[in-house]
């Protein structure tokens, strides 16, 4: 952290930004397998706080600790779960179909173990999971931040990050995503921090719970 620090504080407005804020408080190892942190992913998609932690909550409570803080159902037993019940905890059709394939891919294998992934490069591992139904980029992103650790991932598209570099650089519309990857990339190798702090500056001012994705 002190390394980000002090590359994302050569940048004067980067430097304000951590005068203001504080230290990064980024949880980079959030201890899960990467098949339940997709299933949280997926729980959270599209929306913010505790709404996701809500769905969240109820899919865990058909797991084997019947528990809302986790972890969700097996692969097995999510597979045998009915679309009543899963339709019951809040998901969408298309979450549902999505959990299922996720469900079926760590049967598989598709989906690695977390010593397995660990052995993956980011980009090995965003093209073996990106085939996946309900899978994008943001989401592999997610489980490279928050569950793996990784220092240098940077969510350009995002809308979170984006409206927080607007915010920083003063710009008058959020950058695309392309555009934001070129003016990152002298960041490396601590995007995560980078985007951290951009969630945190897009959220100043807000009353709304912070994504338990994000925070």
């Amino acid at each position: 952290m002190a390394d980000s620090a002090t590359l994302l504080g050569s940048d004067p407005d980067l430097a304000a930004v951590i005068a203001r804020i504080g230290p990064c408080t980024l949880r980079g190892d959030d201890g899960q397998e990467p098949y339940d942190a997709l299933l949280r992913a997926i729980a959270g998609q599209q929306l913010h706080g505790a709404a996701a932690r809500r769905i969240f909550g109820r899919l865990c409570l058909l797991g084997a600790r019947e528990s809302t803080e986790g972890p969700p159902p097996a692969p097995e037993r999510l597979l045998a779960l009915s679309e009543e019940s899963l339709r019951a905890c809040g998901l969408s059709g298309n979450k549902l179909l999505a959990m299922r394939g996720v469900a079926q891919a760590r049967l598989d294998g598709t989906v690695p173990t977390r010593s397995e992934a660990a052995a993956m490069t980011d980009e090995d591992l965003i093209a073996r999971l990106l085939p996946l139904r309900g899978i994008g980029r943001w989401t592999v992103e997610m489980l490279l931040m928050f569950t793996l650790n990784r220092p240098d991932v940077m969510p350009v598209d995002d809308f979170g990050v984006r409206e927080g570099w607007r915010r920083i650089k003063g710009l008058e519309l959020p950058p695309r995503p392309k555009a934001l990857k070129e003016a990152t990339v002298c960041f490396s190798p601590c995007r995560s921090t980078l985007a951290w702090y951009c969630w945190r500056v897009a959220e100043e001012g807000k009353k709304t719970a912070p994504n338990p994705l994000t925070a």
